[in-house]
């Protein structure tokens, strides 16, 4: 799922991002007395556990929606993912929402998110794990592989983030969003998107645009994070950093799902 709306979030209730001529170190100014949230300040340590933490509870909650997930009948093509998979997928959405105009309870609705979105990504990785011997460790080497690039790239500066690269990259999901939102509206009337699953050229060509911006999304996230520490962001803003790289993460490894699958078709 893209998360566009993290990229330009707020670092404290009810404020946005810091101006960037607002010169980085200047001392703040005193309004009195401060609430937990703007106590401590942000670091990328702090960012790294909390990051962890929700991987981890992913990873865990991914595995028993794997294990409750019966197998694909190759024959006759049919598969069950459990309900409770998505119930997860919309506790998801109902986080991220949520985290967007309430980002200091991103202590309680990160990790909330992170089970039941994993519970839903370990139902799907074995509906595709039935037809696709291998796909789900395809995957996520190369998840892996584009966020440990992506990282390098980032931060030997290769990629800047400028306001024009997130200007673009966030008009690109949220066109991505859209397209998605309209193809489901499609589906539920009996219409149907075909490149959006089909293996011809146009179908993968997509995936791997969509990938890109996926992979594009991860360098957003990146500089979120930096832009945070330099600012002094609330501790708290730490997690729902963590949040948002979670988020895209699993994006990430969806779409990366898709195109693999169609390759292999």
């Amino acid at each position: 799922m893209p998360n566009p709306m993290f990229n330009e979030s707020t670092f404290g209730p009810g404020g946005r991002l810091p101006s960037e001529a607002q010169p980085i170190g200047a001392p703040p100014i005193d309004d009195g007395p401060v609430s937990p949230w703007q106590r401590d300040t942000m670091t990328v340590n702090g960012t790294i556990s909390a990051t962890a933490v929700l991987l981890f509870l992913l990873l865990v909650s991914a595995s028993i929606g794997w294990i409750a997930t019966e197998s694909v009948d190759i024959e006759q093509f049919g598969f069950s993912i459990p309900t409770l998979a998505w119930v997860g997928l919309g506790v998801g959405f109902v986080a991220v929402i949520a985290l967007y105009f309430r980002p200091q309870f991103a202590r309680i609705l990160g990790p909330i998110y992170a089970l039941a979105q994993g519970f839903f990504v370990g139902a799907l990785s074995k509906m595709y794990e039935s037809f696709y011997d291998g796909i789900v460790v395809q995957a996520v080497a190369a998840t892996l592989s584009v966020f440990v690039v992506m990282l390098v790239l980032y931060r030997t500066r290769i990629i800047k983030v400028t306001d024009r690269f997130r200007r673009i990259v966030i008009g690109a999901t949220l066109g991505i969003m859209l397209l998605y939102g309209v193809s489901f509206l499609f589906m539920l009337f009996g219409g149907d998107v075909s490149y959006l699953r089909s293996p011809s050229l146009l179908g993968i060509g997509f995936s791997l645009f969509v990938c890109g911006i996926a992979a594009m999304n991860l360098a957003l996230d990146f500089d979120i994070i930096e832009r945070g520490v330099a600012a002094r962001a609330p501790k708290a803003y730490e997690w729902f950093a963590a949040f948002s790289l979670l988020v895209t993460i699993i994006w990430l490894y969806l779409e990366m799902l898709r195109l693999i699958a169609k390759l292999r078709d």
